[in-house]
């Protein structure tokens, strides 16, 4: 059977969708991809708030990276501005975003998506509506 461009093109079609799915696992489930320094602390449990002001904005990555959509608000982090994946001071400038509250398994999980302690760090800010929450800056060696 001589492989043909209309059957190579058909064989890409239906491969696709198990190359993304794996792709998606590696990413965000599998063992083999993240392992969070020893260096971190523990992530405490219970209620935690997050602002988020790239990909997490979407409903559906925060489906895929945490289980849920969650509730989230919409809120502005000032003194800061956003700088490709990353936001720098920045007096008189707010980015816009979301505050969502999570569990602590739930945070370990945006961890591992955010790739916490290798390319970026959880730092705790003050948003627009006076709530604590954590927010991801990336790192210096990984900009």
């Amino acid at each position: 059977m001589m492989i043909t461009p209309r059957r190579l093109g058909l064989l890409s079609v239906c491969c696709a969708p198990f190359v993304i799915a794996g792709w998606f696992w590696l990413t965000w489930l599998s063992p083999w991809t993240y392992e969070r320094p020893d260096s971190l602390p523990e992530v405490a449990s219970g209620e935690h708030h997050l602002f988020v002001y790239g990909t997490l904005r979407y409903a559906p990555i925060r489906w895929l990276v945490y289980g849920r959509t969650g509730n989230p608000q919409s809120v502005e982090l000032h003194g800061y501005q956003r700088q490709g994946l990353d936001l720098a001071p920045s007096a008189g400038d707010s980015v816009e975003g979301l505050m969502l509250t999570v569990n602590g398994e739930e945070l370990e999980h945006l961890d591992r998506y955010e790739r916490l302690g290798i390319r970026y760090l959880r730092q705790e800010v003050t948003l627009s509506n006076g709530q604590e929450a954590w927010v991801y800056r990336r790192m210096e060696s990984s900009r």
